[in-house]
């Protein structure tokens, strides 16, 4: 009986799962800053409100599958401009197409660093820059760097690039939307849920 139930909860989430995926991206969304937690989002460019030099940047891209969620982080120049940005995000290693699909089923090996495509602006689908402080950005840094050195597999269902990117932005002090989401919805909520108000 229990059994049953545990095989049908998975093929209720797994069907859950795959149905957030059926869905279709917008077109490319504007860019987006936050000057500090909680603050309104806006489209100003960042060397116009940059108070601080430190950001972080949640962001989604476009792909063959349903996109990749992950964060660009580092230093900002006096105008604006990222300095040697770092990329962190949960996917799997291999580029070999069955080991995404295995992926959907069982946890697959995982690489939490820069994969193709995620700092070119033509496939950025979504984003949201927000500007820290040096301790607010040591202490985002240096949770991303303890996440990558624990996270050893990637899996769709639970373990997904929405949850790994979701942790950082729990730790901190986000709320989350859903991790079945795909990419570009779940940025682009990230940043409303987490803004005193937001463009549209």
């Amino acid at each position: 009986m229990h059994l049953g139930k545990g095989r049908l909860s998975l093929v209720v989430l797994m069907a859950c799962a795959l149905a957030s995926c059926q869905t279709k991206d917008k077109p490319q969304q504007p860019r987006f800053t936050s000057t500090s937690r909680n603050s309104p989002a806006t489209t100003t460019p960042a060397k116009e409100i940059a108070a601080n030099h430190y950001y972080i940047e949640f962001r989604s891209r476009f792909a063959r599958s349903y996109g990749h969620t992950y964060v660009v982080f580092g230093k900002l120049d006096e105008n604006g401009d990222p300095i040697n940005p770092e990329v962190a995000g949960l996917a799997p290693a291999s580029h070999d197409p069955s080991d995404y699909v295995l992926g959907h089923f069982v946890p697959v090996p995982a690489t939490t660093g820069w994969t193709d495509g995620d700092l070119e602006e033509q496939y950025r689908s979504a984003s949201w820059r927000v500007l820290l402080t040096q301790q607010e950005y040591n202490d985002a840094v240096a949770f991303i760097r303890k996440q990558q050195a624990s996270s050893k597999t990637w899996e769709a269902t639970f373990n997904n690039c929405n949850a790994w990117t979701g942790e950082i932005a729990r730790h901190m002090g986000y709320k989350i939307p859903g991790i079945w989401l795909r990419p570009q919805q779940f940025i682009t909520d990230l940043r409303e849920m987490n803004t005193a108000s937001s463009a549209s």
